[in-house]
């Protein structure tokens, strides 16, 4: 195991797709574990990412626990991808951000169609949101940018057999175009 690469993942704000797309590499990922350890993953069910060569990560940052994690990510990771449209510019977390906060939070607790006992949350266990969703590279340094909503299963293959061959992730056009 020692000259295999130690991979981790994450998901902050997002809706988990890209960790979908990783997953429907199908039986190649049976290829993939001869050359990669998984730390931190759905597939290890590991919550604290240790040492690694590659992080992926996807979502935005929404929440003070989103940028908490990132941060701590970022220190064990050697090298941080960035996976999916909300990690890169924020996604669909990120239509909020034209609206205050204030104003999204009563729509959703107070005003929202079918609210019974209206009062917005608050409690301790509860991240704090922050006034905006940010694209991950606003917070931490970003090495590698995976783009797509979320990257198919392909783009994960591409990138992660160009990192394992020792070459430089070069992802072709008909791997990332969107019609």
């Amino acid at each position: 195991m020692a000259d295999k690469l130690k991979v981790a993942t994450t998901s902050l704000a997002g809706c988990f797709g890209c960790h979908m797309s990783l997953l429907d590499i199908d039986e190649r990922m049976l290829e993939l574990a001869k050359h990669v350890e998984f730390d931190r993953s759905p597939i290890t069910d590991i919550e604290h990412c240790g040492p690694c060569d590659i992080g992926l990560i996807e979502g935005g940052v929404c929440n003070s626990e989103n940028v908490h994690v990132l941060r701590e990510f970022r220190k064990n990771c050697k090298v941080l991808v960035a996976v999916g449209a909300c990690a890169i510019n924020g996604g669909l977390p990120a239509m909020r951000n034209h609206i205050p906060l204030e104003d999204c939070l009563k729509e959703s607790y107070i005003d929202g169609l079918g609210v019974e006992n209206a009062q917005i949350p608050s409690d301790p266990e509860l991240p704090l949101l922050l006034d905006k969703v940010h694209p991950i590279h606003e917070i931490v340094k970003v090495d590698y940018y995976m783009p797509g909503c979320p990257p198919s299963a392909d783009v994960f293959w591409s990138f992660l057999s160009a990192i394992i061959a020792g070459q430089e992730p070069a992802l072709p056009y008909d791997l990332v175009h969107f019609d």
